[in-house]
């Protein structure tokens, strides 16, 4: 459970309700390419409130007389939010009905353009993110020290708790699956990020115990920021120092398949002792024999243009970015405890 994950910052700072309204939790798509302008693909860049993507995209199809596999989209939105991001909707002959009988008070088009291409899901750059923290009950000059920290050194790059499903139940239906329970064929790919996700967290947490999330242990895998590239082990010199210090590369932990760890030497042992016990074994016995690979992701994870305001004495609005895959909860469970008003009690 992510309220179990050991905070690299200390102790939080302060309590508050996040997602009040869902005008309080705004997720903006950072486009990854620029649309070519032809094509029989209709980009269409989307404002929808309170609506998760799925329903979106029905929503989108239902619009185009198409069936809903038509309907392509970069990443997931969560429901209790104001998010913004493109969908790409297939047109053979090129003609799409009035844009306007699309809109509603809950999903606006903000613009549409062809493309020559279904949108692939991964396709986007990162997201920006707007967040309002009502409630607060903490000290401001001891908050305000706390995400000058965060903002300085990266906050370590869990899987957030939405990967995992209503009370964390996901990872037990996947120890299930991998027993030969049976599950819906929709489900199998949750259930196995899940399952990687839970053995990555594990690592990091032992990672963040022991003080070196953010920094290299002998036979350390290294991961270019912004990027999926690795390279190493290697051993440590004054220029991978450098490249530390500036968040250029940051360490990894394995996402768990076939294959050999990349890791070695104290790297490689810390991800082994993490990952001891009955759990983390069939775990990992279920991904390999699904036919997932070895694959990594960085430890670290610093927000980008993290920037704060007071709104009153009680309300705290929060800007930054994220590249794709990382999750706004893990920067804000550094900063205090953080209600979730819209998850059902």
């Amino acid at each position: 459970m992510a309220d179990e994950l050991t905070r690299a910052h200390g102790a939080p700072v302060l309590r508050a309700r996040m997602r009040t309204t869902p005008e309080d939790f705004r997720v903006v798509e950072i486009d990854a390419f620029e649309p070519s302008g032809s094509g029989e693909h209709l980009l269409l860049t989307i404002e929808k409130r309170g609506m998760n993507t799925a329903f979106a995209a029905k929503c989108i199809a239902q619009w185009a007389g198409v069936d809903e596999t038509a309907i392509g989209q970069a990443g997931m939105k969560d429901r209790h939010a104001v998010t913004v991001q493109r969908f790409s909707v297939w047109f053979p002959k090129r003609v799409a009905p009035d844009i306007e009988s699309l809109q509603s008070d809950e999903l606006r088009v903000l613009g549409h353009v062809w493309h020559s291409r279904k949108l692939p899901r991964g396709a986007l750059a990162g997201n920006r993110f707007r967040l309002v923290l009502r409630g607060v009950d903490g000290d401001r000059d001891v908050a305000d020290a706390r995400l000058q920290r965060i903002a300085a050194q990266g906050v370590p790059n869990y899987f957030g708790e939405q990967r995992f499903g209503r009370g964390g139940g996901n990872v037990a239906k996947a120890v299930a699956m991998f027993a030969g329970g049976r599950t819906r064929r929709e489900e199998r790919s949750m259930l196995l990020s899940a399952a990687r996700s839970e053995l990555y967290n594990r690592v990091l947490d032992a990672r963040v115990e022991a003080g070196s999330w953010n920094a290299a242990l002998d036979g350390e895998v290294w991961m270019l920021d912004g990027s999926r590239s690795v390279f190493g082990p290697e051993p440590m010199t004054e220029t991978l120092q450098a490249r530390l210090d500036a968040f250029d590369i940051h360490p990894s932990g394995p996402l768990w398949g076939m294959g050999d760890l990349r890791s070695t030497g104290a790297a490689q042992a810390c991800e082994l002792q993490a990952l001891e016990g009955d759990t983390p074994l069939r775990l990992r016995t279920g991904l390999e024999n699904a036919g997932l690979k070895q694959e990594r992701r960085a430890l670290r994870l610093r927000p980008d243009a993290l920037a704060w305001e007071w709104l009153d004495d009680d309300a705290l609005a929060l800007t930054f970015a994220l590249p794709p895959g990382c999750y706004a909860t893990t920067v804000l469970r550094e900063l205090g405890d953080i209600v979730d008003a819209a998850s059902p009690m």
